[in-house]
């Protein structure tokens, strides 16, 4: 199941204790959000970069009136809304049309997560992004930027055996998608706690041809009980024992996890070699999205310094 099923200060100081390879890898971070999680933020010019993307999660069952709105309050505030389309909650290609159309007169989106989405059982004629690409419609309504699924450590949604062979399928076709859409793409991938196995999913990916540019999805400060229940619901794989092995130590089982050592890690990665694919960072806040954007500002420097703070 995809972490998109589950996911739900005053001015933060300038000033902050983190490295510059880590600031550099921090800059341009995305955020999720969900229309009820969005509603906890006075205001995202608080917390936020200016320009920062926000995703909105479209999770079963959310009115598109709420998504639409959410869009145009994250567009006002002078942030990017990116909202998905999950491609088992979209009846059909006069229903994707009209949430397209609702969207860019609310709140001008051009961007978008184009997804399959956790529901087990399509509402209608979809069941992955690959069939509403194959539609156009994002094309001939303009999007600049289109996003899609990236799985480092594998999907048994897709791949019940364990394999990748359907994942990777869906890569090659992806790759050549973007091959002829006017639409910048990259992959937005589930969450993961270890260096190890990011990087050799996308040095592995990259050696067979698929060159879209990873925003890699990271896991915001939380509870590590909390992580956990996340991690097991949404199929994160080898990363696990990461988590796994910090519950085994008492003293850190109370502490709230940080995503400080697999970021410095992977900043340190892509120092040492630049043309490494993750391009930026993703973050899924399941601690909290104020804490998820503190955290950043104390961490990344100019990479998370509030738009009010910086005006």
């Amino acid at each position: 199941m995809s972490v998109l099923s589950f996911l739900r200060r005053k001015d933060a100081p300038a000033t902050t204790t983190g490295s510059g390879e880590l600031e550099e890898f921090l800059q341009g971070y995305s955020i999720e959000v969900m229309p009820r999680t969005a509603e906890k933020v006075e205001d995202f010019r608080a917390i936020l970069p200016a320009g920062t993307r926000v995703y909105i999660a479209h999770i079963e069952g959310t009115p598109i009136e709420d998504m639409v709105a959410t869009a145009a309050r994250i567009r006002a505030e002078g942030f990017e809304p990116m909202p998905h389309f999950p491609a088992r909650i979209v009846k059909d290609a006069a229903t994707l049309q009209e949430w397209i159309a609702r969207y860019q007169d609310a709140a001008d989106v051009k961007q978008g997560l184009i997804l399959a989405g956790g529901v087990k059982e399509p509402v209608g004629e979809f069941h992955s992004s690959i069939q509403m690409l194959e539609t156009g419609l994002f094309d001939q309504h303009g999007f600049t930027r289109l996003h899609v699924a990236g799985h480092p450590e594998g999907n048994r949604d897709i791949d019940p055996d364990g394999s990748d062979r359907m994942v990777s399928e869906a890569l090659r076709w992806k790759q050549a998608f973007s091959e002829r859409t006017d639409a910048q793409m990259a992959l937005a991938t589930q969450f993961s706690f270890d260096a190890g196995p990011i990087i050799e999913w996308a040095d592995r990916i990259a050696a067979e041809g698929i060159q879209l540019p990873i925003h890699i999805g990271i896991a915001g400060p939380a509870k590590l009980q909390t992580l956990i229940k996340f991690a097991i619901a949404c199929g994160v794989g080898p990363s696990l024992k990461v988590l796994q092995k910090r519950a085994m130590d008492v003293t850190k089982l109370v502490m709230p996890y940080e995503p400080d050592e697999v970021l410095t890690a992977l900043a340190a990665h892509k120092a040492a070699h630049p043309g490494f694919g993750i391009e930026q960072v993703h973050f899924f806040p399941l601690g909290g999205i104020k804490t998820c954007a503190k955290w950043v500002t104390e961490n990344g420097g100019a990479a998370g310094v509030p738009a009010a703070a910086s005006a």
